[in-house]
């Protein structure tokens, strides 16, 4: 199975939990980073912890699906350096493409072919 990468994914509707469901990032809420991650500068209220990271000799802050616990990433507070634009530039969650399942917003009328 080969694994989706979202970091060049730029359509409308949001990213969910690849374990539980829980949506935790809409789309406009993504910028381009210039990383291999995809990057987001804010999560959807209430859905991710965090706890400190330690390892690979680096402080880092781990971001966690708050429903499952599942490991999505790491938060960083680089985002208005790292390409974001928006008035709203401050944090970049740096999410694994595994960690997520993307759900195109429907659109009324909208036919699949």
């Amino acid at each position: 199975m080969t694994e989706e990468i979202y970091t060049n994914t730029w359509d409308e509707g949001n990213y969910r939990c690849s374990h539980c469901g829980q949506v935790l990032f809409d789309s406009d809420a993504k910028f381009k980073s210039g990383t291999r991650w995809p990057s987001f500068r804010s999560a959807r209220p209430g859905t991710i912890h965090t706890r400190p990271d330690h390892s690979l000799g680096m402080e880092r802050t781990e971001i966690l699906c708050s429903r499952c616990g599942q490991h999505l990433g790491h938060v960083f507070p680089d985002g208005e350096i790292s390409g974001d634009t928006h008035p709203a530039a401050g944090n970049r969650f740096c999410v694994l493409s595994s960690a997520l399942v993307f759900a195109e917003k429907e659109v009324p009328g909208k036919k699949e072919h």
